[in-house]
């Protein structure tokens, strides 16, 4: 399993929200993908952290070239995506 932890900072959280909703499901909805989440940090509103779960490095890799990470990235300057900090972590699949 591949786990995606980090944070962004949005200039414009009202404008990137519509975009964001967006991005979620869409990567939610593509094969290999367990979880993908974004949560305001309560204490600092403009910190966006991430969080991603993907069953395979080859299902991270066909998501990075998707049409909607496309738009989503494409959108960056109009709400002001800066400070992007994610790390990629290799783990051990859930168990229960």
């Amino acid at each position: 399993m591949i786990v995606i932890e980090g944070t962004i900072r949005v200039g414009d959280l009202a404008a990137a929200r519509p975009h964001m909703e967006t991005m979620i499901r869409a990567s939610r909805g593509e094969a290999g993908c367990i979880d993908y989440a974004y949560a305001v940090d309560l204490l600092d509103p403009g910190l966006v952290r991430v969080s991603e779960r993907w069953e395979s490095r080859a299902a991270l890799d066909r998501h990075l070239v998707s049409d909607h990470i496309r738009a989503w990235r494409a959108c960056w300057p109009e709400v002001g995506i800066s400070d992007r900090s994610l790390r990629l972590y290799e783990a051990e699949a859930e168990s229960v």
